[in-house]
């Protein structure tokens, strides 16, 4: 398909699920900030819910209101085709993945259109590879997954520390991710989807690692790491989607070295706490596993639901990244108010518009945002707002 055919079609973004909670920032975020000349839609199952978005867009951007409206369903692969088919990018809020989000990511796939989601399920992303990796690639769609607070932060974030560490040499990066934050139904649904489902997460990693390239002599390797104390906290492994996107995107870059190795981490101020983190995270795995305590746990916070605007606009994050090669450390930053909606929504958006907009690398299938948009989604991030500094640096 190609960029030149995409480039004639009707809209240059769409957003799937705007009428969820995730979704009403993201559209809020792109009423406010999309270029002038932007010719982006709404999409979605219910009209009514769509046509009260965009009468609330428009009382704060009487532009909105002529938003074009589509009809899009995931239970109906055709009004998904229709739309993948209508737009250059399609950026989708509508999760659990694993239960929602394969067909759009098909029809993308096949229509060569830019995907962009907010997926933090590992074995999602590793099923799209395997099923519609091959088919991007020769389509030229770009299927960018995890475009949120998964995992944006540490994706860009270590691209942004390698890019200020020696070239040819091997290097070490671990990270550090601080918040006070709350999160959403959606986010809760999608957690317990991807912990309910360890066997299922094991085979579609297994079955990935069997037929994707491998570098060529180079080493890569990134994992949650080992309790540790660095940078006045405590570092508790965080088994989650991160590290992984981190090496794929190492992998696919040869600035990373000849030779480089991520660790993850929740950073805690004090031990008890650390220790704490572990053992709930293990209850929580556990329980997981249980159909009632599964229900039970999505019963206290619906889908749809989430932080009101005061408690978001008390809500940080910061990520510290300490990194050591040829001679040289530095610690770097990368930080921004609410997470998991606030800045969520604002990377999202960004991807989603760097992907219609920006002068990007020739890339097509299943990439990571690193890889796809690297310095200039990391830009406009910094023009957003999100903070990318150097903290410290010696040698």
């Amino acid at each position: 398909m190609g960029r030149q055919a995409a480039a004639g079609r009707a809209y240059d973004v769409v957003l799937f699920g705007a009428t969820g909670f995730a979704g009403r920032l993201t559209a809020a975020y792109l009423a406010a900030h999309a270029p002038e000349g932007c010719r982006w839609a709404l999409a979605g199952r219910n009209r009514a819910k769509l046509e009260q978005l965009r009468a609330e867009l428009a009382a704060d951007h009487p532009a909105c209101a002529e938003l074009p409206l589509l009809h899009a369903d995931a239970a109906d692969p055709d009004s998904l085709r229709a739309v993948a088919t209508a737009t250059r990018v399609l950026a989708t809020t509508v999760g659990p993945y694993l239960k929602y989000g394969e067909p759009l990511v098909a029809a993308c796939a096949e229509a060569g259109t830019d995907y962009v989601d907010l997926t933090g399920e590992p074995e999602f992303v590793d099923r799209m590879y395997l099923r519609h990796h091959a088919t991007a690639l020769a389509s030229g769609a770009r299927l960018v997954h995890a475009c949120g607070f998964d995992c944006i932060p540490y994706d860009l974030g270590v691209h942004y520390t390698v890019g200020l560490l020696p070239e040819g040499v091997p290097l070490r990066v671990a990270g550090f991710v601080r918040t006070n934050a709350t999160f959403s139904g959606g986010t809760l649904a999608s957690a317990l989807t991807a912990m309910s489902r360890p066997l299922g997460m094991a085979r579609a990693a297994r079955e990935r690692q069997r037929v994707e390239p491998r570098p060529v002599g180079r080493a890569v390797r990134a994992a949650p790491g080992t309790p540790t104390r660095q940078q006045g906290v405590w570092g508790v492994p965080l088994p989650t989607l991160d590290p992984q996107m981190v090496a794929r995107s190492a992998t696919a870059l040869e600035r990373y070295g000849p030779d480089f190795r991520y660790r993850h981490y929740a950073g805690v101020k004090s031990l008890p706490v650390a220790v704490g983190g572990v053992l709930g995270a293990g209850v929580a795995a556990g329980l997981a596993q249980l159909p009632p305590a599964r229900r039970w746990l999505s019963a206290r916070l619906a889908p749809g639901d989430g932080p009101d605007e005061a408690r978001r606009a008390k809500s940080w994050f910061k990520v510290r990244f300490v990194g050591e090669g040829g001679g040289r450390r530095l610690v770097t930053e990368v930080a921004g108010g609410d997470p998991g909606y606030d800045e969520t929504a604002r990377m999202l958006a960004e991807s989603a518009l760097s992907l219609a907009y920006d002068e990007l690398p020739e890339t097509a299938g299943q990439v990571t945002a690193a890889v796809a948009m690297g310095d200039a989604l990391t830009e406009r991030l910094m023009k957003a707002g999100m903070r990318f500094r150097v903290v410290e640096q010696q040698g």
